[in-house]
């Protein structure tokens, strides 16, 4: 007796299962001919309609206003004489100009905090030179290093830095994508211990582009730091890519910072910048990295400072389907008339018509999320299917 009981119950417990089968197939069922009779929302299969994390990388311009090119320099009125020991900020347009964004940022350091006046207790190392060069050297090099080393293994103290500012490059400064142009300077009428930022003017018409060498295929080491990417600023143009007669080392480029580090020394031997490197005495040798750039946009509008940002976007894809037998119907007004809600038109009777404008993604609780606009209203019958692709970007 206790067998044919057993047994009993197990038959009563797969028949109740088989009669939940049945009944959540028929309510599925149910569900599916009410959704396909002018329905209005559609689930997605996560496994046919959604393709998510997909990475591309994708590069607009650099500075504002969608410019790949910056042509106008101007630096801030609002500056103290105290901060332009220190850097000067760089906009494309004059500071009262409601539209005036900065760009990036223009400094000069010294390792041993030559060319800056003495920044306390008679202590170089508390100049403006050498805390701009430290800071850079502790953001940019490797532990336990102190000293920017170049090309060909040349080092130096005496260095220019370019930050652009974060709004303007994203995650990071395309390389390959980008091109300073330099003008020589002059001042020869000065000593160097008065060769200072206000007293040195672009030297005629000689202009200088440095690139990274990113596109170099002679280059078969890609540096990686603690800074991420680092590549070597080289003579050359981004439609010719590195000038190979000219092997010189001018600085080194961080995209991950999106900062520049020029050599000064380089500057010095080859463009005119002479740099102040006297004791105790307020070089302004930022200026004068300001007064090449902008002097290169004077003598070649076309040129000046060239650059593209880079991101890496993911984005998750949902396929809309719109089989044939879908979204055929419609509950705005225009679409019936009269308290029976006929028709509008006669030629809708058996071959209704509606327009896709518009997609609407919703959660569970049928709360709208996002929305996605087509370009022109797609026609929807009972003859024709639609598949369209919605992307969100993170």
């Amino acid at each position: 007796m206790a067998d044919n009981f057993q047994l009993s119950t197990e038959q009563l417990i797969e028949r109740r299962a088989q009669e939940l089968a049945d009944e959540r197939a028929r309510q599925e069922k149910s569900v599916e001919q009410k959704l396909s009779s002018g329905k209005v929302f559609q689930r997605f299969n996560k496994s046919q309609d959604i393709q998510q994390n997909i990475k591309e990388n994708v590069t607009t311009a650099l500075w504002s206003d969608s410019q790949t090119t910056l042509t106008t320099f101007y630096t801030s009125s609002t500056q103290t004489d105290i901060q332009k020991k220190y850097y000067y900020s760089v906009y494309q347009s004059q500071s009262a100009d409601t539209n005036a964004e900065k760009q990036m940022d223009i400094t000069w350091g010294h390792k041993l905090g030559s060319g800056s006046e003495d920044g306390g207790d008679n202590n170089a190392t508390y100049n403006a030179s050498a805390v701009i060069y430290k800071q850079y050297a502790q953001l940019l090099l490797d532990s336990g290093e102190d000293t920017f080393t170049f090309k060909n293994n040349v080092t130096s103290n005496n260095c220019y830095f370019i930050s652009v500012d974060r709004a303007r490059f994203k995650d990071r400064i395309d390389p390959g994508n980008w091109e300073l142009t330099l003008a020589e300077l002059s001042g020869s009428d000065f000593a160097n211990n008065v060769h200072t930022g206000s007293n040195v003017v672009i030297s005629g018409s000689i202009l200088h582009t440095l690139i990274d060498d990113s596109g170099d295929t002679n280059q078969s080491v890609v540096n990686v730091t603690d800074a991420g990417l680092v590549y070597n600023i080289v003579s050359g143009s981004i439609n010719n890519g590195a000038f190979s007669s000219d092997t010189t080392g001018y600085g080194l480029f961080y995209p991950d910072h999106g900062v520049i580090v020029l050599n000064g020394d380089e500057l010095d031997t080859n463009m005119g910048f002479n740099s102040v490197t006297g004791s105790n005495i307020n070089g302004d040798n930022s200026y004068k990295l300001f007064t090449s750039i902008s002097g290169s946009a004077v003598i070649d509008s076309t040129k000046a400072f060239q650059g593209r940002s880079s991101e890496d976007v993911t984005s998750t894809y949902y396929y809309v389907r719109a089989r044939n037998a879908d979204f055929n119907f419609s509950t705005n007004p225009s679409f019936t008339t009269g308290s029976l809600g006929e028709f509008r038109y006669s030629s809708f009777i058996g071959n209704p018509k509606t327009y896709i404008t518009t997609v609407g993604l919703y959660n569970d609780r049928s709360e709208l999320l996002a929305i996605a606009k087509t370009s022109k209203p797609i026609v929807k019958t009972f003859d024709n299917e639609v598949l369209i692709k919605v992307k969100l970007d993170f």
